[in-house]
């Protein structure tokens, strides 16, 4: 052994691979399951799950040869387990099911189905104006404080698909609790599993929880063809996470005290998103917390360019500006109805010269009849559709949309093809 410095263990030894796990067992008999995280030569780094507290110098490594592992089968569906796979729900282990390694490349492009289409959330702020489509990989950009653990809740539990994996990471104690009591109260537990990396769990699991995640919703999706939405909270405790280890491993700093490798590593797990041609698909919707609500903080900034697109979260709404769905053209008038981009752009565009009467409100400008119109519809907007406690299908949402709008906007006024007018429009 060479050195032990906090959870990092360095020795000499020779024919490990990268991420191959180990036992490091004491000479006073108690062991402790370790990762290979580094390799230079023959000087091999590994991060012990349980802390390098306690152990000693004549410690002894048997290495396992083979990366970390997970079960896959249907009898994981409504179970909870940790960082490492471990069930912690106090259900019974299981026993002789087929485990499946974790990680490995990316998907082939040629098994890459352009994605077509939608998840429909019931969140109107989601399906209306910024869809989920199928395979997306897109983040929630937001600050500590706001209540995105309960929009991700209300996702998983309104979602149209098939299976949800939910990994949370570095999560307190209320945080779990909410998850789990929800899930049940809701009774979605039977098509959810659950990885949950607590605070107070080793931080290397926190690196290790949402691989897990991802090859179980992998194996779901290609294996029987489902349509799987992963949801994680949060990536920026995951990046955090990243930064603490290499600190320890004495790696030099990129931004900010992160990694270098930070855009490599947040890729390779929002990458694991796709719709496989002949199979099901893997959707991503992941939390990202802002520090300081700073959009070009490491960790948002490096997300934007791999995500196609954000929603952004605050004042505990769904913000309709900051928001934006790169892949919502694939589905919009395709696979909903023909009148979905008129409300969409109508309503956005109204509610934007409802903001803008606001502030000439607030100013004391004279306000003219279309300015009282337009704050009436704004309120409205707020109340209707920008809350996401509410479950609303899609088409009722949209019908919904042009009834606001007549509640407050002659025809004309809405500057709508006359044709989608005579269909949709309330004939009272």
């Amino acid at each position: 052994m060479l050195s032990i410095v906090g959870d990092i263990l360095t020795i000499h030894a020779s024919g490990v691979a990268l991420g191959e796990l180990a036992w490091v067992k004491n000479s006073d008999g108690t062991t402790s399951l370790a990762q290979v995280t580094e390799i230079d030569c023959e000087r091999v780094s590994l991060q012990v799950f349980a802390g390098g507290k306690g152990l000693r110098s004549d410690a002894r490594v048997s290495f396992l040869g083979h990366a970390a592992q997970v079960l896959f089968s249907d009898d994981i569906l409504g179970r909870i387990f940790n960082g490492v796979g471990q069930p912690v729900d106090g259900g019974p282990e299981l026993l002789g099911h087929r485990r499946v390694d974790v990680g490995g490349p990316s998907v082939n492009p040629v098994m890459r189905v352009v994605p077509s289409k939608m998840i429909e959330t019931k969140v109107p702020m989601i399906d209306v104006f910024n869809c989920l489509v199928e395979s997306q990989k897109i983040p929630i950009f937001s600050i500590a404080g706001e209540p995105y653990n309960e929009l991700l809740a209300r996702i998983a539990i309104q979602a149209d698909a098939d299976v949800v994996v939910f990994c949370g990471l570095g999560l307190i104690f209320d945080e779990f609790h909410f998850f789990r009591d929800t899930f049940e109260n809701e009774g979605v537990f039977p098509r959810t599993v659950m990885f949950a990396n607590r605070a107070s769990d080793p931080i290397v699991e926190r690196l290790l929880a949402p691989d897990l995640a991802l090859k179980v919703a992998e194996r779901f999706a290609v294996e029987q063809n489902k349509r799987v939405l992963v949801l994680m909270t949060d990536m920026t405790a995951f990046a955090d996470a990243l930064k603490e280890i290499g600190v320890a491993m004495e790696r030099i700093p990129s931004n900010r005290g992160y990694m270098g490798d930070l855009y490599s590593q947040l890729a390779l797990r929002y990458e694991r998103a796709c719709d496989y041609r002949g199979a099901g698909s893997v959707t991503l919707l992941a939390v990202t917390t802002m520090p300081g609500n700073d959009v070009t903080h490491p960790v948002p900034d490096n997300t934007g360019y791999i995500t196609e697109g954000q929603f952004y979260l605050h004042d505990g709404m769904i913000d309709p500006f900051g928001s934006l769905s790169r892949l919502k053209q694939q589905v919009i008038g395709k696979v909903t109805r023909e009148d979905h981009s008129a409300v969409m752009n109508t309503m956005i565009r109204l509610f934007s010269g409802a903001r803008q009467a606001e502030q000439k409100q607030q100013m004391a400008f004279e306000l003219s009849a279309m300015d009282h119109k337009l704050l009436k519809f704004g309120e409205l907007f707020t109340q209707r559709f920008m809350r996401f406690d509410v479950a609303v299908p899609l088409e009722e949402a949209l019908d919904l949309g042009w009834q606001t709008m007549a509640e407050c906007f002659e025809p004309q006024e809405l500057l709508i093809r006359e044709k989608l007018l005579n269909k949709y429009y309330p004939a009272s």
